[in-house]
C-alpha cells in the first residue's frame, strides 16, 4: 500500500492519474509510474465521477449525494487548488460527465435529465429529460450527434440522436407561416434489466455493452436500437464494464465479490477470471496496458497488468475511492 505525499504545490509530470475519495472528500493527483500521490485537493461532500479538460489543467468532480445535491467541483490541477464550484441547482444529483468542445455534459439523476454547461459563459445552455429513474452514466459519440445513458432503476439504456425533424402539423391541418424543420434530440429506450449501470461503447461504435448486478450482460446493436445478445456472466454484483485498450476484451467487475472477468468481444466467451477488490470503477491505461480498479469498499485502487492479467500494485488515495481519469497537460 502506498502512502500520501505532501500536498504543497509541486510541478506535476505531464501525465497524471486523478482520482477521488468519498470518505476523505479529496481529489488526488498520482504519478502513474511510481503510484505515489503527489498532491491532494479538497472537493465536495460526495465526490463520485471526475473528468479532465483537454489541456489537462482542470478537473471537474460531480457530487450527486442522494440524488439531491447540486454541486460540481472545479480543481486547478496545475496549482493544485479548488476553483469556484458549478451550481447545478435546477438539475439535482449530477453524476456522469463528458467534457467536449467547451461543454460539460452531465447526468442529473435526481431530475431525470441530462444537462449541458457552457464553461465559457458559465451557464447551462441545454437540458433534456429522460423520464427515467436514476439517469446515471453518459457517453457522447465522437461526432457529438449521439449520446447514451444508463438509467439504473428503470433498467434501461437511452440512445439520444440529434435529428432534423419536420414541423408538427397543428389541429388546423395547416402549418403556420415560416414553419420549417428543426433539430432536436430523439430518445430511444432499450430495456436491459434493473440495476444496469456500467457500460461502454465498442471502439467502432457499433455496440453498447452493459451489465446488471445479476450478472446479465446486454449487448445493444446501436444501429438497430435493440438488444442483440445477452450473456450470463455468472458475476454476482456486477457493477462496471469497460473495453480494454485493444478492444479485444470487455472487463466486468463485481462490487460485491471482487470478481474481475474478461470477455472476448468476438466470441462473447469468458476469457480470464481473477479476484481483486470489490470494484466500483474502472479506468484503462492505454499507455502502459493496465487497468485501474477503484475498490471502494476496500479503500484502495487495484492495478492490473493487462499483459499478464495479474494484480501488480495497490494505490491508496483515501477511503472509498471512486472516479478515476487521466490528466495529460498540453
Amino acid at each position: 500500500m502506498f502512502s500520501f505525499a505532501a500536498t504543497a504545490q509541486i510541478t506535476l509530470p505531464k501525465r497524471t492519474l486523478v482520482g477521488v475519495s468519498k470518505t476523505s472528500r479529496t481529489l488526488s493527483i498520482v504519478d502513474p509510474q511510481t503510484l505515489q500521490v503527489l498532491a491532494t485537493v479538497p472537493v465536495g461532500p460526495n465526490p463520485h465521477e471526475v473528468v479532465i479538460s483537454p489541456d489537462g489543467k482542470t478537473a471537474y468532480v460531480s457530487n450527486p449525494g442522494n440524488s439531491d445535491l447540486h454541486e460540481i467541483n472545479v480543481v486547478d490541477l496545475v496549482n493544485q487548488k479548488a476553483l469556484p464550484n458549478i451550481d447545478t441547482t435546477q438539475f439535482l444529483g449530477p453524476h456522469g460527465m463528458v467534457l467536449r468542445d467547451g461543454k460539460l455534459w452531465f447526468t442529473a439523476q435526481g431530475s431525470k435529465a441530462v444537462a449541458r454547461y457552457d464553461i465559457a459563459t458559465q451557464k447551462t445552455d441545454w437540458a433534456m429529460g429522460t423520464g427515467q429513474d436514476v439517469t446515471h452514466l453518459i457517453q457522447l459519440s465522437a461526432d457529438g450527434k449521439v449520446f447514451y445513458t444508463t438509467n439504473v432503476q428503470s433498467g434501461t439504456v437511452s440512445i439520444f440522436e440529434n435529428k432534423l425533424l419536420e414541423p408538427t402539423l397543428p389541429p388546423t391541418g395547416k402549418l403556420p407561416p415560416g414553419a420549417k424543420p428543426h433539430w432536436d434530440w430523439v430518445q430511444t429506450l432499450i430495456n436491459v434489466g434493473i440495476g444496469a449501470e456500467g457500460f461502454d461503447v465498442t471502439p467502432n461504435g457499433n455496440e453498447l455493452w452493459t451489465v446488471t448486478p445479476a450478472g446479465v450482460i446486454s449487448i445493444v446493436d446501436i444501429a438497430a436500437k435493440k438488444v442483440s445478445t445477452t450473456i450470463d456472466s455468472k458475476i454476482d454484483g456486477a457493477h462496471r464494464l469497460k473495453f480494454t485498450p485493444d478492444g479485444k476484451y470487455a472487463a466486468v467487475v463485481s462490487v460485491k465479490t471482487g470478481a474481475l472477468v474478461f470477455f472476448d468481444t468476438q466470441t462473447r466467451k469468458e476469457a480470464r477470471r481473477l479476484t481483486t477488490g470489490q470494484g466500483a470503477g474502472l479506468l484503462m491505461d492505454s499507455v502502459n496496458n493496465r487497468l485501474f480498479v477503484s475498490c471502494s469498499p476496500n479503500d484502495y485502487i487495484s492495478v492490473i497488468d493487462l499483459n499478464t492479467f495479474t494484480e501488480v500494485g495497490k494505490l491508496n488515495i483515501g477511503g472509498r475511492p471512486d472516479g478515476l481519469e487521466w490528466a495529460v497537460q498540453q
